[in-house]
């Protein structure tokens, strides 16, 4: 059976829709009020299903994010998703997955652009 077919994940999605006031997360960071559509996974599914079921590993977005954070034509994440998924580790104290290190500029409090 599919993840997304599970009644453990229907129920997981609408714990964290109501955990985030059906609100776009992403969106809501920059000061906009936008919708949720979508439960988002910052650790991939298909790489990291130890995590699916994870609060912290699990925000809402719209859809227009969510198409921002993954690439549609490789299911792969984008910059903006792997620079997600290394704050997150980092907030939650998990480890980098090496697949992930070295590909992401991120900005510094001083707003200059880092390699990780």
């Amino acid at each position: 059976m599919e993840l997304y077919d599970q009644k453990r994940w229907r129920e997981k999605r609408e714990h964290i829709m109501r955990r985030d006031a059906y609100q776009c997360q992403w969106s809501k960071r920059y000061g906009k009020l936008v919708q949720a559509e979508i439960v988002h996974h910052v650790f991939p599914v298909s790489e990291f299903p130890e995590y699916a079921f994870e609060d912290w590993n699990l925000f809402s977005v719209s859809k227009r994010v969510h198409n921002m954070l993954h690439d549609r034509d490789t299911n792969e994440l984008t910059e903006a998703g792997r620079e997600l998924l290394i704050r997150t580790a980092r907030k939650y104290f998990k480890p980098i997955p090496e697949k992930y290190r070295q590909q992401v500029t991120v900005r510094r409090g001083n707003g200059r652009p880092h390699t990780i």
